[in-house]
């Protein structure tokens, strides 16, 4: 072989060397399972974030769609990513390494101890920020209709310094400095949480398509559950997925789901993107597929929707 010859081969093999691991990168590990790292319920190492953002100018409550102008079909795919103070949940590597291969961007709502938690995924995230808008979800998932006015403060705040802190351990500089979306844990609030959401100035978004119903672990079920979710999804639908594995199967439904989308002339935008197409839609108390659906669970989660048996107040 010549060194022409010689090189060129091995620089072929350093690429293909390279792509496959940055492919390894995005295969699901043991540490990514539920509950396989420790949970810790500490406080973040910083209370608030360095970068604030301005309070809103108007208070226009809870984000349920888009509408968009005649003949534009596109829709934004979200999940929510989150714990409780009492427990750790997972990381759904199947959902992000088929999003990333697949290049559909993605809005994920990331819960401030979940970031944590999972703290070398969400920095690997924020590298890919042209593809993944990073939004806040709450420290721990604190219900918003619970939560006293300081500890609601406190779940968003120590969630946007714990963004903020990994944010400049992944060098990731073209992304922004803080989230400014919020989702409501369990869709619920009251209109106290929706003046404190709007004055530290964070957008409330939801969701008017909730995709997963129970277990898609079986890939027929997940073809049946996807068309069902592909008929209440219209152009500027948001849908609401999970990736930290809860429930199961997400992954079976999203392949699903994107496909039929696709087939049907969608395009997929980050909620920022579907937000600047068309004009919010809006209510004032937030649900799941109905007004009123969620206040069940106002009791099954602790006190404050945190899993504790006390109330979070952040101090």
């Amino acid at each position: 072989m010549t060194h022409a010859k010689l090189f060129i081969a091995l620089c072929f093999s350093f690429c293909i060397s390279s792509i496959s691991s940055a492919n390894d990168e995005w295969t699901p590990a043991s540490y990514d399972r539920r509950k396989a790292i420790p949970n810790d319920s500490s406080a973040p190492a910083k209370l608030s974030p360095l970068n604030e953002l301005p309070p809103l100018t108007s208070n226009e409550g809870v984000i349920r769609r888009v509408r968009l102008p005649e003949g534009v079909k596109a829709v934004a795919i979200t999940f929510d990513m989150c714990e409780l103070d009492t427990v750790t949940t997972g990381c759904d590597m199947e959902v992000l390494s088929f999003l990333r291969e697949n290049r559909i961007p993605a809005t994920l709502f990331m819960g401030g101890k979940w970031m944590r938690t999972h703290a070398s995924r969400v920095k690997q995230i924020m590298k890919e920020g042209a593809l993944f808008e990073i939004a806040n979800h709450n420290w721990s998932h604190g219900n918003c209709a619970l939560l006293s006015e300081e500890g609601l403060k406190a779940q968003i705040l120590w969630t946007q310094a714990e963004y903020e802190l990994l944010r400049e351990e992944s060098g990731a500089n073209d992304i922004p400095n803080v989230p400014e979306l919020f989702r409501l844990p369990y869709g619920r609030n009251n209109e106290r949480a929706l003046k404190v959401i709007a004055g530290l100035g964070l957008r409330v978004i939801q969701w008017d398509v909730a995709a997963e119903a129970g277990d898609n672990s079986k890939p027929s079920r997940a073809k049946r559950n996807a068309k069902t979710v592909a008929a209440m999804t219209k152009p500027g639908s948001i849908l609401l997925f999970h990736a930290n594995l809860v429930p199961k199967g997400t992954a079976n439904l999203l392949r699903e789901v994107v496909k039929i989308l696709e087939g049907d002339g969608y395009m997929f935008v980050k909620v920022s993107e579907l937000l600047a197409m068309g004009e919010a839609e809006t209510v004032r108390d937030g649900y799941f597929s109905r007004p009123g659906d969620n206040y069940a669970l106002d009791k099954r989660f602790g006190i404050d929707g945190t899993g504790r048996r006390k109330p979070f107040t952040g101090k």
